[in-house]
């Protein structure tokens, strides 16, 4: 069938949910241990740990674990000062603390609406659920007199040349994100959270998301087909590489990390019409193995320096353009933490599923944007739309039963 390029992104583009992908797609994403990933059977643990330093939902639970199932909500907060925007983070932090928990809601009695939703049932159990809460850039504006407080690098999100940017899926006051083993479980608590922040919190945007299993093993697929996330540092790597550390931030952010959400739409039906050496060429790996194109196994590290004029893995392939391997592309590197998406159909007849692309790192200018400024024109930027999300800075993680979101902030 012959089918014009432009032709058809024109016609995506026209969508009115139409969609998106952002810097390290897919090969420079959130890596599954080689141990786990041989087995094909991550563990899921029954619930996270929600008191601690730093929140959950951003490096614990790790990649090998079974949140298959996720929710992005970002809200425009509707309270009038600070002092009822410290109660709104309070109640938002009680939410958390029992949601993340197996609990029973309490009987209001008769003539009381159910406590809660009994989308669960009975019970809430905790389903491996994590709620990680951030902050944007326009809630240091005039209203709550907290200008002077900002993180040093929050900005409203950058529009790159490729992006196609769609005002009503674009930043936020405030992002929470819920990761679970099941979608019955997000979409729980995130109607448990819209109803007991009901005039104080109003939804901007959301959207729900989704992991693969692996298949055959290794790490989970995008829509695309190829596996998304297979070089992401780990470990004590990725601990340097995203909690703030510098002098020139405000001291209230120390234990906090930055937050990129990109919402990405993927040309499915276009892309399924590419030859599969194409496929791989734009990527640089094999799109059964997940292998680079100079490795045998997913997890082999690319020889660049032997192939220094890409004859092997072409220069503008997206692996190479989003992790270079250099010494002084190595303190560039982010974490990954992604899901899979479907909203159904655009207004074009097109479907409208993709990518839910989100990276967290000390500096987003030293990070992500540096990386996405590499990826501008590379051959997938025919196949991808970015359409929305937001920067955010996390807030630091609740200690104890008395500590909440933002308390070295708003205190």
């Amino acid at each position: 069938m012959n089918l014009s390029r432009r032709r058809f992104l024109s016609g995506a583009a026209a969508g009115a949910a139409g969609t998106a992908l952002t810097a390290g797609l897919v090969a420079e994403g959130a890596r599954v241990d080689a141990a786990a990933a041989g087995t094909g059977t991550p563990s899921a643990a029954s619930s996270y740990p929600f008191h601690g330093v730093h929140q959950a939902g951003i490096l614990t639970p790790g990649p090998a674990d079974k949140q298959n199932a996720s929710c992005y909500a970002s809200f425009d907060v509707t309270v009038s000062d600070k002092a009822e925007l410290a109660e709104l983070l309070k109640t938002l932090t009680g939410r958390a603390r029992f949601l993340t928990a197996d609990n029973t809601p309490p009987d209001l009695g008769l003539g009381q609406p159910p406590s809660d939703s009994d989308v669960l049932g009975p019970d809430t159990l905790a389903d491996g659920l994590t709620v990680t809460t951030g902050v944007g850039a326009s809630l240091f504006d005039d209203r709550f007199g907290l200008a002077k407080l900002k993180p040093a690098r929050l900005t409203p999100m950058k529009i790159f040349p490729d992006d196609s940017p769609e005002d009503a899926w674009m930043h936020g006051d405030v992002m929470v994100q819920l990761c679970a083993h099941h979608p019955d479980t997000v979409h729980h608590a995130i109607r448990d959270i819209t109803r007991q922040t009901r005039g104080a919190l109003q939804l901007r945007w959301k959207i729900e998301g989704y992991n693969s299993p692996p298949r055959p093993s290794g790490t989970g697929r995008n829509l695309l087909g190829f596996k998304d996330g297979t070089a992401n540092p780990i470990g004590n790597d990725a601990e340097a590489l995203i909690w703030t550390d510098d002098p020139a931030e405000p001291t209230w952010t120390r234990d906090g990390t930055y937050q990129v959400v990109r919402l990405i739409r993927m040309l499915v039906e276009f892309w399924d019409r590419v030859s599969i050496n194409e496929q791989e060429n734009m990527f640089g790996r094999r799109r059964d193995s997940g292998a680079p194109l100079d490795g045998n196994q997913e997890f082999d590290t690319p020889d660049y320096e032997r192939d220094h004029d890409g004859t092997v893995i072409p220069l503008t392939s997206h692996i190479r353009l989003a992790n270079p391997r250099t010494p002084d592309t190595a303190r560039q590197q982010l974490v990954r933490r992604s899901y899979n998406y479907d909203l159904g159909m655009s207004s074009n007849g097109n479907m409208a599923a993709g990518h839910i692309f989100t990276c967290f790192q000390q500096d987003v200018q030293r990070q992500f944007e540096q990386i996405q400024t590499r990826l501008a024109g590379e051959p997938l930027t025919d196949y991808v739309q970015p359409f929305g999300g937001g920067y955010f800075f996390v807030l630091p993680g609740v200690t104890d039963a008395n500590d909440w979101y933002g308390r070295t902030l708003l205190s």
